[in-house]
């Protein structure tokens, strides 16, 4: 029996066509909550630019952000998984030496590093993030816990990165950037330890995803669901793959696995 649900946002949740939720999204959210199940985000996202949820937000009962190194449910904090320091200031030190734009997620600032062109496209225009924080100086993130990175580098950037990293782990769901979390902080864990809180043992959980960052959670998941929209990679972890984000996914699975009825 499925006792949670664990959902991304974007491309799961939220369309990238349209940056809404679909209708039937809501309504099977709103199905599941009524026969008991507890609903829950898993996004790569920070807090502060989780900004697209208003037609569900009274419907979620806690968060797991970005990428599962920080979960809370109301203003109690379930897991914070730090950036060791070291690996901070590696971060900054490769960005300034290889031109590349960083955002670093700490526990009470955002900061941009070398913003550029790309950053803002993918924040405003691929993510249709309203407005980024005010961006405080570069040594806010060496007085506070870092939670998560992200560097708009490709893949092969990501190579050069990693290996100087020796205490954190990366996600990528997009081709122009990578998410690196501390070692262990991954959203199959994060999931876990939300359910947890909760006294729901894993396999009553269900997790919803569509991208690379989601595979922990999909493959840790009492079920697995990967989107429509997913790639190959993606959908090959999945225990099921349901229709596009576009397509009604999120309400097409649920009825498949008799979560809601018709």
């Amino acid at each position: 029996m499925i006792k949670a649900l664990f959902f991304d946002i974007d491309g799961t949740l939220v369309s990238f066509r349209t940056h809404a939720i679909p209708a039937s999204t809501v309504e099977a959210l709103a199905g599941a909550r009524e026969a008991g199940v507890k609903v829950f985000i898993a996004t790569g996202r920070p807090v502060a630019i989780i900004d697209n949820l208003g037609a569900i937000g009274h419907l979620i009962d806690g968060y797991v952000t970005t990428n599962g190194a920080f979960s809370f449910v109301g203003s109690e904090v379930v897991a914070c998984n730090a950036i060791p320091q070291s690996d901070v200031r590696s971060m900054a030190r490769l960005s300034d030496e290889l031109g590349f734009a960083c955002v670093y997620v700490g526990e009470r600032h955002i900061v941009l590093q070398n913003p550029n062109e790309l950053l803002y496209k993918i924040f405003y225009e691929c993510l249709n993030v309203r407005r980024l924080p005010e961006n405080p100086p570069l040594d806010t993130i060496y007085r506070e816990r870092v939670i998560q990175i992200t560097p708009i580098v490709d893949e092969a950037v990501e190579r050069v990165i990693m290996p100087q990293l020796p205490g954190c782990i990366t996600g990528r769901w997009h081709p122009a950037f990578m998410d690196v979390t501390a070692d262990g902080a991954d959203k199959g864990r994060g999931i876990e330890e939300m359910a947890a809180r909760f006294g729901i043992a894993i396999d009553e959980t269900m997790a919803f995803g569509d991208g690379g960052n989601d595979i922990p959670m999909l493959r840790r998941a009492g079920i697995g669901v990967a989107m429509g929209n997913a790639s190959d990679a993606v959908k090959a972890e999945a225990d099921y793959v349901t229709t596009s984000v576009d397509d009604d996914g999120v309400r097409n699975a649920l009825l498949h696995w008799g979560v809601i009825g018709r």
